[in-house]
């Protein structure tokens, strides 16, 4: 039964359409149920690449493609159970040189593994972008994270939802901003991953099926062990709008 049910959210997530300038490009990931542990620090560095994406300015806001994204992600665990993060967000535009984009913070927190049939945490995280890269200089994201596992096989679902607090979006509803991650343990070292992300416009309006914007990425986590993680992706847009292809690393040191 409770199977049945993962497998219908799951469903609901993927066939959910997004828009394309919703999705975020300097965070690329599918979170998990797992929190740092208490007095434990985790260090990420994010990498992406947008080999193809968009061309012109929109809304004041840069073009895409042949943008590189560095992100550092500073994650405390305060209790077994919370977790506060800090991210410094950088780029580099085409033909100009690299500066910071903005800044996040971000505090999670999860249930108790034996309180639902599936694994549960939430995010809450307030962004501080630039306004060449977002047109709000304040948003606001909830991110549930539901976890299931079967096996070797590990679903996590993340129906995300956004909403700019400052700046010409402050006065839409929530946007859907779904995403999903299939991973496959095929050793100690080695989980093969299928990430999906997407994004719709206003909750109260879908965007048009050609303005839609749906991703796939295939990767892989190479685990240099216990406290050490790499991923690697590349992703593929499946229509025209947005980005569609980009290239992402996160590597993961908690120490």
């Amino acid at each position: 039964m409770f199977a049945s049910l993962f497998a219908r959210a799951l469903v609901l997530c993927v066939t959910v359409a997004a828009a394309a300038n919703a999705q975020d490009p300097f965070e690329i990931q599918v979170y998990e149920y797992e929190t740092v542990p208490r007095g434990r620090w985790d260090l990420e560095t994010h990498v992406n690449y947008t080999a193809r994406g968009i061309r012109d300015f929109q809304d004041g806001v840069a073009p895409s493609e042949r943008q590189t994204h560095l992100t550092f992600e500073l994650t405390r665990g305060i209790t077994n159970y919370f977790e506060v993060a800090g991210y410094l967000v950088t780029a580099r535009r085409d033909g100009a040189p690299g500066e910071i984009a903005g800044w996040r913070l971000r505090p999670r927190f999860r249930l108790p593994e034996n309180w639902l049939p599936f694994k549960f945490s939430l995010s809450t995280e307030f962004g501080f972008p630039k306004r060449i890269y977002e047109e709000n200089s304040v948003t606001f994201e909830l991110r549930p994270i539901l976890e299931r596992s079967f096996g070797k096989l590990q679903i996590d679902l993340n129906p995300v939802l956004g909403k700019a607090i400052r700046g010409p979006g402050a006065g839409e509803f929530w946007d859907f901003e779904p995403g999903a991650r299939f991973g496959y343990t095929t050793s100690k070292v080695l989980d093969l991953s299928l990430e999906y992300y997407g994004a719709t416009g206003p909750l109260n309006h879908v965007e048009p099926g050609p303005q839609q914007m749906h991703q796939l990425f295939p990767g892989a986590d190479i685990n240099f062990g216990p406290d050490v993680v790499l991923n690697i992706g590349v992703g593929f847009g499946l229509t025209s709008a947005g980005n569609t292809l980009v290239y992402k690393s996160r590597l993961g040191w908690i120490f």
